[in-house]
């Protein structure tokens, strides 16, 4: 019965793609961008059942893709009887609009799929108030007759059609005060998220814990990788947008580094300008991770496009001079003959472990602060020594015997200054006048 139901409401999708001389090539439809709002649609919980890809000089005002080709489309969407036309490019309002209206079916574009699939997946309050913003924004312009043909349903309404998840009101205010005061009021929320962020960063940053930030296309593999090096236990399915909400952990570099490591939501071609803006109250960790890891399908042949889109976020983040290892995962099913390599580039794969070891190393020579774990012997009438190291060392044991037995890690600072009392560990290197 309840797969009866499911197959009633999944949305019978047709894609359409312009590829416009006049428009940037990161605007434009291709083959490729096509497939992706396929597998789009499909983590959106529809299914593809046309692609019309139009080739023309410009865009067309009214209609984007000009009469014949809607002709074309509505024809399609009859013929496969689909409820719902995806645009790979981005639709202004009124041409939504009209589209909508001369298809006789719901028009979205890819902005809005990834939005919805944003709505879907949003678990933590924070995630949900990033969504919901950007869907204000992304509708404050589309309001007018936008939503005559839509299902008005609530954000959790798992059964309403794709698209038309709402951003949790039962019937959407036509009232443009109304969402610009909502607009402000979750501006407000989440510049108190990254307050409370803040008061975070500098507790670790006084607790002196180096911050890693993995980044990469959606469905690189991050969230695997995170597993394996973490046991983090974060379901890593093979679906875009499956991690949305930040995860960290600690991760034990060596036994004087211990690093927080950071999963984020994964990038995407043409993503849309709200999100990036909503999201950034996550991503601006990125901007202040001591470094990054870039995670990169060696699987997929367009490895190198989705790596620049990667980048561009990374500067539009102010996070360009954070340091960063290269991270080639699903190396065990990488097509090329010769593997990527160089300083700062690690081939893995985080689902067989093979080239963990090495991502690790790399990690700890770039973070290990030169920390060293030391023993001392104190005598008693030096407890003044103590109370220094538990200011600016991390004093792991404390014995009372015939003196005060210590064990710390700190810093060669630090060591250097109570070079006298270490009994083991690591001893300060001889000044060039000492025998």
């Amino acid at each position: 019965m309840t797969d009866h139901n499911t197959q009633e409401t999944r949305n019978r999708a047709v894609l359409v793609g312009l590829n416009a001389d006049s428009l940037p090539r990161e605007d434009n439809a291709s083959e490729t961008t096509l497939e992706e709002l396929a597998a789009l649609v499909e983590t959106a919980g529809g299914e593809s059942v046309g692609i019309i890809l139009q080739n023309r000089d410009t865009p067309e005002a009214r209609t984007f893709i000009g009469e014949g080709k809607v002709a074309e489309v509505t024809d399609l969407v009859h013929a496969q009887e689909a409820d719902l036309v995806v645009f790979d490019n981005e639709l202004s309002p009124s041409q939504q609009r009209v589209l909508t209206e001369e298809i006789g079916v719901q028009v979205i574009d890819r902005a809005g799929l990834i939005l919805d699939i944003f709505a879907q997946r949003a678990r933590t309050k924070e995630g949900r108030l990033q969504v919901e913003l950007a869907q204000y924004k992304y509708l404050l312009p589309r309001l007018t007759g936008m939503w005559g043909h839509l299902v008005r349903q609530t954000a959790s309404g798992g059964k309403s059609p794709i698209g038309t998840r709402g951003p949790g009101e039962t019937q959407l205010e036509t009232d443009r005060r109304h969402i610009r005061r909502k607009i402000a009021k979750l501006t407000e929320d989440l510049e108190e998220v990254r307050r409370v962020r803040a008061v975070q960063r500098d507790r670790r940053e006084k607790n002196e814990v180096p911050v890693v930030a993995i980044v990469g296309y959606t469905n690189a593999g991050k969230s695997t990788l995170l597993n394996a090096l973490t046991d983090a236990g974060i379901p890593a399915r093979n679906r875009l947008f499956d991690t949305l909400d930040t995860t960290t952990r600690t991760l034990e570099i060596s036994d004087t580094c211990t690093v927080l490591i950071s999963d984020t939501v994964g990038f995407i071609r043409k993503l849309p300008h709200h999100l990036v803006e909503a999201f950034k109250a996550t991503l601006e960790e990125l901007a202040y991770a001591d470094l990054i890891l870039h995670v990169i399908d060696a699987s997929n042949p367009e490895w190198r496009e989705q790596a620049d889109v990667v980048e561009s976020l990374i500067r539009q983040l102010g996070a360009e001079q954070t340091p960063r290892i290269e991270v080639f995962n699903k190396s065990d099913v990488y097509v090329g003959d010769i593997r990527p390599h160089g300083e700062d580039i690690v081939s893995i794969s985080a689902k067989t472990g093979e080239g963990l070891d090495q991502l690790l190393a790399m990690i700890g020579k770039r973070l290990d602060t030169g920390f060293h774990r030391v023993t001392l012997s104190l005598p008693y009438d030096k407890g003044g020594v103590l109370d220094m190291l538990y200011r600016d060392a991390k004093v792991e044991k404390v014995e009372y015997g015939e003196t005060i037995e210590v064990e710390a890690v700190c810093s060669e600072k630090t060591a250097g200054q109570v070079r006298e009392f270490i009994t083991g560990g690591w001893q300060p290197p001889k000044e060039f006048w000492e025998d």
